[in-house]
């Protein structure tokens, strides 16, 4: 049997591998990844204000035009306060390794109205746009499952044709269908410059399967330019598995591990034969996630030893809003519930009542370090969390893009 990794593992500080460009960057979730994963951060893009004194308060700073900054992979992480449509990046042209952010996600997700490209939010032009003018070597982004609705699927095709040929500009008033059009002919003859092309690959990822206590679907799509040679990179594979927790929680395992009265216990059927469960770590459930907050103080009562973990009033449960268990991956964190309380960040406890998860433990289902600060109230804290990228998740894309792209990295910084 495997032994279980840490909710927050211990890994070091990590080495500088290349450097990036933070667009869309929220409360900071891929950011903090992508640091993790030893991307140096020379910019940083984001327009809500709170979402920006998150970012300062825990690692960034204003950026200055006149100060030399990100010159080592712990510097503060300089951030541009602003509409990244107002953003003139060229300067960066030739220093960026890779770019990265979730691109906004309202235009696409199931809970919004669902406008898509007609939407004014709809940002991926401007992700296209700064690839031209900084040309870096490997793009990630991110975006909610609803990008690959049916109903958005030609639009989805035209976001990975105009990423694979970045330079063939669509022209002001020509219909995007139109552009499409000319991109797939331009990919066809297969005659442009290998640095300006780039080999795209896209997969939905359920964040559960990479050690995030939360069941999360998520699109990522990464970009190698074509110069490099990574056509053949894939995304890294799962490393947990409902299989494995069904059989922890069948042997008993599970419930020694968290020392769970047996009233409370339960036995699932486990799974037969070989299956995931045998060669993976158990999915981590949001038992796992709270381990050592316990209970807050009191509605509105900050803990003097955790940050951000206070109760709050209210919580509510009926059908369709069901509150999350214990013993399985949290329910997806949402930016908003549109209008309904209750319900979507509501934990059930052990003897069956129920009560409002405290911002702390969402951010620990977000699998945030604990000393991560959130501005603003709770209301703009949670708003940020959904919106973010859980940080396990994003590291596991982010160590992958790392490790292909390392040796190509050295030996272009030994020839410059």
């Amino acid at each position: 049997m495997t032994t279980q990794p840490a909710l927050f593992p211990e890994d070091g500080p990590p080495r500088e591998v290349g450097t990036s460009i933070e667009l869309f960057t929220g409360g900071g979730g891929l950011a903090l990844a992508m640091h993790n994963a030893g991307f140096r951060h020379l910019l940083a893009v984001e327009l809500e204000k709170r979402a920006c004194a998150t970012l300062r308060a825990n690692r960034a700073e204003d950026w200055d035009e006149s100060a030399v900054q990100g010159l080592g992979l712990h510097s503060p992480w300089p951030l541009i306060e602003g509409d990244i449509r107002e953003a003139d990046l060229s300067c960066y042209l030739g220093q960026v390794d890779v770019i990265a952010g979730g691109v906004p996600c309202q235009p696409w997700s199931l809970g919004g109205v669902h406008k898509g490209y007609d939407d004014e939010r709809n940002l991926w032009p401007e992700l296209f746009r700064t690839v031209r003018e900084t040309r870096p070597r490997a793009v990630i982004a991110e975006n909610v499952k609803g990008l690959l609705r049916p109903s958005f699927k030609p639009y989805y095709e035209y976001i990975l044709n105009e990423l694979r040929a970045p330079f063939e500009q669509r022209v002001d008033g020509e219909d995007w269908r139109d552009h499409d059009k000319r991109l797939r002919k331009a990919l066809a003859k297969d005659a442009g410059d290998d640095t300006e092309r780039y080999d795209v690959k896209y997969l939905m990822v359920n964040a559960a399967d990479y050690g995030v206590p939360q069941v999360r679907w998520r699109v990522f799509v990464v970009a190698f330019r074509r110069d490099l040679g990574l056509e053949d990179w894939d995304f890294p594979q799962p490393t947990h598995s409902e299989a494995a927790l069904l059989r922890a929680q069948a042997d008993g395992s599970y419930w020694d591990e968290h020392k769970v009265p047996k009233r409370y216990r339960h036995t699932p059927v486990a799974p037969k034969g070989n299956d995931d469960g045998e060669r993976t770590h158990r999915w981590l459930t949001l038992r796992d996630a709270i381990k050592g907050l316990g209970e807050p103080l009191g509605d509105k009562v900050e803990h003097p030893d955790h940050l951000h973990h206070y109760g709050w009033p209210g919580a509510r449960q009926y059908p369709g809003h069901t509150p999350n268990l214990l013993d399985r991956p949290a329910k997806t964190v949402k930016a908003g519930v549109h209008g309904v309380p209750g319900g979507e960040t509501v934990l059930r406890r052990d003897d069956g009542s129920i009560r409002y998860m405290t911002v702390r433990e969402v951010a620990r289902v977000m699998t945030f370090p604990d000393d991560w600060f959130l501005a603003g109230p709770r209301g703009e804290q949670m708003r940020q969390l959904g919106n973010a990228v859980p940080v396990r998740l994003g590291e596991a894309i982010a160590r992958s893009v790392a490790d292909v792209l390392s040796p190509h990295l050295t030996t272009i910084r030994r020839r410059s």
